[in-house]
């Protein structure tokens, strides 16, 4: 297996061998149960189902609850599912740890970015402000004009404009593991990652 779950802890600086500084985020990462493998046979596509995190029984559903018993592991309360070409080798119940990384690998992240709420044109896409004189007047952070009235008579799919920004889905591929502490199960991965602190990643090895 070449995927694990891990928790965003924070960042910091770290010195590498001629004694330059990096900016890291450290993860903890793992250790992690299989909970369910899937089969084309059965679920008609291969992936593997893995636990993160403890959770007391009484926290959890009845139907999750008879799943993980079914599996024979432990409350858990994170569930994340990994696309894979080949799980016939991969047992339920077997645990995954960060004994599967070294210095040096390249990895691929995905988390969730933090929500930033309702945000307008300016902060969300990076528009200028319109000018503080001269006739401007309450939208000095507005969009402008969005279209016109004779043609097309509409605001074009995709136009730029305030709404929801964050809370998204981010992928980042080709990022290096500097350091690997496995008695921690603490990874130290160079530059940052998307979400806050506590946030839930998923964290696989890139093919050479």
């Amino acid at each position: 297996m070449n995927f694990i779950l891990g928790k965003k802890l924070g960042m910091a600086s770290f010195f590498g061998p001629a004694g330059r500084a990096f900016p890291v985020t450290i993860v903890q990462a793992g250790p992690c149960k299989v909970v369910q493998v899937k089969t084309i046979e059965k679920d008609k596509y291969e992936a593997v189902q893995i636990g993160f995190e403890d959770q007391k029984e009484h926290r959890v559903n009845k139907p999750l609850t008879g799943h993980f018993k079914k599996a024979g592991v432990e409350t858990k309360k994170h569930l994340r599912e990994f696309r894979c070409s080949d799980s016939s080798g991969i047992e339920v119940g077997s645990e995954i740890n960060v004994t599967m990384f070294h210095e040096g690998d390249n990895i691929a992240v995905t988390g969730t970015s933090k929500g930033k709420g309702f945000q307008g044109v300016v902060k969300r896409w990076g528009m200028h402000l319109q000018g503080a004189s001269h006739g401007t007047h309450e939208s000095h952070r507005g969009p402008g004009s969005i279209g016109m009235c004779a043609w097309p008579s509409r605001v074009w799919k995709g136009k730029r404009m305030p709404g929801r920004m964050g809370n998204d889905t981010v992928t980042i591929k080709n990022i290096e593991i500097l350091k690997v502490i496995p008695e921690q199960n603490i990874l130290f991965i160079k530059g940052s990652l998307p979400g806050a602190k506590n946030g839930i990643l998923k964290i696989r090895k890139m093919e050479a």
